[in-house]
């Protein structure tokens, strides 16, 4: 629930509290004459055995008003009579207990005596001299703060101050009465943190644990914070200026991990409820923050495969797997399936994004948290566990991040960011563009990357998925429209291009082995050229040339209009020379909706399951996994998911049993793509050759290498036709025996497919497309072979 100014106190008989301003005060707590015969709802009175605590007009201050009297009910065996007050004492400093006292025939016993606790389970007894047997009362003071110093803890929203007396006679010959009690303290003037850090950091000092709360709000005229370690008092926990920086913070005793928060900022004489921009826990994305459990006993070491060796897995955690319907998949959920994916030969996951967003269902592209996972998914414990899990299986973790923009129109006004320390600056306050850069495809939500502070935070926000949680890469949204202003047709921001070459660099230097991939779609070699000539420092790009002609091609429904040139084209792209710098798909989460379906939909719509689309869907990623480039398919993709994808909508698990021999051709050719057997090295290596190109009976071949020779040259045979070929001539760049490595017409992957004979064969020597042997091979319709030697 989002606190109100209009949240209650814990009920007192009196407040008084000076305003919080220049210098530390004092303050009246409560105070309590018991005009009334009825106790206030401040107290409690227990005890054991025959105790008795009562308002009482014999034993008083003065000759009107109430007393309260301790004493045993009956003559006889001892009992224990308490009197507890409950007060929220936290931010309070200089606690003194002052009371009236008088002991009426009470012999001292170890028991009697003042006591204070933080939590109402665990007291500790105050140092203090019980009074002496007297026909009058006396003013008696107790140091409260000294007590829960001296025991080390942190008074807070749930304390309690005991009265507790041990007796065995009737009050006529014994017991004791109090009366005036009254308890005061002090908030003094808040000083800033010396420790360092943004957002709340929890800490311990000696025994005493608490947390440092530190905010940028540059135009406040103050901040506080309140929550569950205060009773989400407003009055209590000031944070001081940091003066230049536009920086408040304050360290909080007490304040402890898993206690929710807001700061309570005050801009221009009106006050607001702010989730922090740091918070790496929430609620919910309307909610409150979280002092974040971010401990976590890392199990796997891992090594990040060679970009050259991935095989990336796109999933949204929502969808993925749900062990329950009706709400979105977990994080736990989707650990539970990394086993499957290992046994594919996947050994990377890009997860759509995981950050805290509107609701519990999204593509996650509207990110109200950079700090927080969607608290929906999971906790950080469970999505570090996922992330720890993956390790142990050989799976590296990409983080989908969203700098381009922070929300969609036409709810601005609801991201958390949105004039945070009050509507200043124009559009939507300090961590916004006010201009024309404010407006994206998705509203007017672009960050000031000009802005220090809020380069800054995004760049602390890359870093800390990369660090905080073991991150091995990052996938950067829409690249585009960080360093234009509308998808590349709108004016260039270099703000945002040199934002990017500044994250690239930093996270190069604290770990090169980590990938950065833009999604940039706009074929720009200088998307993936380092900073240091003049580029933007990504280490891949997902590539607009393989996806649209590839997807083209196998959707379309004529033979005739299939074009091989453009398939070639394709094939043979890269960015800078590299085939690592580029990720190729032929579905991701955008090319299954935004109009478009998943392949084997659009080849035969309503009727995915048709050989048609089988065979072509297959052939499609045939060429991922056989063309220069980092291979990237959609969860689902390989178990021939239909329809388009939605945030709705899990896979359909059972779909690995009824298209299960299509989900083992994917994976025979992941895991010839990674060279599992040790003769397809070519399909890992930088080097292609598309050296037969038939447009007419749509045929086309390639070579791929890396250093050459007998398991490592490869040879990729595609066929878009639906003809089969039991002795066509193509060339080869080696003499000898090819042998199939696979065949995508093999009836094993579907009792549908032909099984066309795709011999192994000889090369022999004469020049044939460009190359010094030939050799026949056979080909089933829409199919892909490989052979190697």
């Amino acid at each position: 629930m989002r606190p109100s100014t209009s949240i209650s106190r814990i009920a007192v008989t009196a407040l008084a509290l000076a305003c919080i301003g220049t210098g530390a005060h004092a303050a009246t707590i409560f105070t309590d004459s018991f005009a009334s015969s009825t106790l206030g709802s401040a107290w409690t009175k227990s005890g054991t055995s025959n105790w008795r605590v009562q308002t009482s007009t014999t034993y008083r201050v003065g000759t009107t008003g109430y007393g309260v009297t301790f004493d045993d009910s009956v003559s006889g065996g001892y009992s224990t009579s308490r009197l507890d007050l409950k007060q929220n004492l936290a931010g309070y400093s200089s606690l003194s207990l002052t009371f009236k006292m008088r002991n009426v025939g009470d012999e001292t016993h170890s028991q009697d005596g003042v006591y204070i606790s933080a939590n109402g389970t665990t007291f500790y007894k105050c140092t203090w001299s019980f009074p002496a047997i007297s026909s009058s009362f006396s003013t008696q003071t107790v140091n409260i703060s000294a007590t829960a110093a001296a025991n080390n803890i942190v008074l807070g929203p749930n304390s309690v101050i005991r009265f507790q007396q041990y007796d065995d006679t009737k009050l006529s010959s014994d017991g004791i009465a109090i009366d005036d009690v009254t308890l005061t303290g002090v908030i003094a003037t808040p000083v800033a943190s010396s420790r360092s850090g943004m957002g709340s950091i929890p800490y311990t000092s000696g025994s005493i644990s608490g947390t440092t709360f530190r905010v940028w709000a540059p135009n406040a005229s103050a901040v506080k914070v309140a929550g569950d370690f205060d009773g989400w008092l407003t009055d209590r926990h000031p944070l001081a200026s940091e003066g230049g920086s536009g920086n408040w913070s304050v360290d909080v005793p007490g304040a402890l991990v898993n206690n929710q928060y807001k700061y309570y900022i005050t801009y221009s004489g009106t006050n607001y409820w702010r989730q922090d921009p740091r918070a790496q826990d929430m609620t919910n994305d309307s909610g409150n923050s979280i002092i974040a459990d971010m401990s976590h006993t890392w199990a796997n070491s891992f090594s990040m495969p060679a970009w050259n060796e991935m095989i990336i897995y796109e999933a949204h955690i929502g969808t993925f797997y749900r062990s329950s319907s009706g709400t979105p998949g977990t994080f736990n959920d989707a650990n539970t399936k990394l086993q499957y994916l290992q046994d594919r030969g996947i050994n990377a996951v890009q997860l759509m994004p995981v950050m805290e967003f509107p609701g519990m269902t999204s593509w996650g592209y509207n990110p109200h948290s950079q700090f927080a996972p969607e608290s929906d998914y999971g906790t950080p414990k469970q999505l570090k566990q996922f992330i720890d899990a993956a390790h142990g299986k050989g799976i590296a973790v990409i983080f989908d991040v969203v700098y381009n923009h922070m929300g969609s129109s036409p709810n601005e006004s609801a991201i958390p960011l949105w004039n945070f320390d009050g509507p200043n600056l124009g559009n939507g306050g300090i961590y916004f563009f006010s201009d024309w850069r404010k407006q994206t495809p998705w509203g007017w939500s672009r960050p000031d990357y000009g802005r220090g502070e809020v380069r800054t935070f995004l760049r602390d926000s890359a870093l800390y998925w990369l660090n905080e949680y073991h991150g091995d890469g990052l996938r950067w949204d829409s690249t585009v429209n960080i360093r234009t202003q509308n998808n590349g047709g709108g004016g260039d921001i270099p703000d945002g291009w040199s934002l990017m070459q500044w994250i690239n660099n930093d996270i190069d230097s604290a770990g090169s082995w980590k990938i950065s991939i833009a999604e940039d779609l706009q074929n720009n070699d200088y998307i993936t050229k380092t900073t240091g000539a003049g580029g933007a420092g990504f280490d891949s790009q997902w590539d607009a040339r393989f996806v649209h002609p590839i997807r083209a091609a196998v959707i379309e429904g004529t033979d005739s209009n299939r074009n091989m040139n453009a398939v070639r084209d394709a094939i043979v792209a890269n960015y800078n020379g590299s085939q690592s710098q580029r990720v190729i798909y032929t579905e991701s989460h955008d090319e299954v909706n935004n109009g478009h379906s998943r392949v084997p939909e659009e080849i035969w719509p309503g009727n995915a399951s048709s050989w048609a689309s089988k065979k072509r869907s297959t052939l499609g990623a045939g060429l991922v996994f056989t063309s220069p480039g980092i291979p990237m398919i959609f969860q689902g993709q390989e178990m021939l998911e239909d329809g388009y994808w939605s945030d709705t909508d899990p896979i359909d698990w059972n779909k690995t049993s009824s298209n299960g021999g299509i989900v083992n051709m994917y994976t025979d050719m992941m895991k010839l793509r990674r060279n599992w057997y040790n003769n397809t090295r070519g399909l890992r290596g930088n080097n292609v050759n598309v050296f037969h190109v038939n447009n007419t009976d749509k045929l086309i071949a390639f070579h791929r290498w890396d250093v050459g020779g007998a398991g490592d040259d490869v040879v990729v045979v595609a066929n878009f036709k639906n003809a089969s070929y039991t002795s066509y001539n193509i060339g080869f760049p080696r003499s000898g025996t090819w042998n199939v490595r696979f065949n995508s017409d093999w009836n094993g992957y579907d009792s549908g497919f032909a099984n066309t004979n795709s011999y192994n064969t000889t090369a022999n020597s004469g020049a044939k497309d460009g190359l010094p042997y030939n050799a026949n091979i056979g080909i089933g319709p829409y199919t892909l072979i490989i052979l190697s030697q």
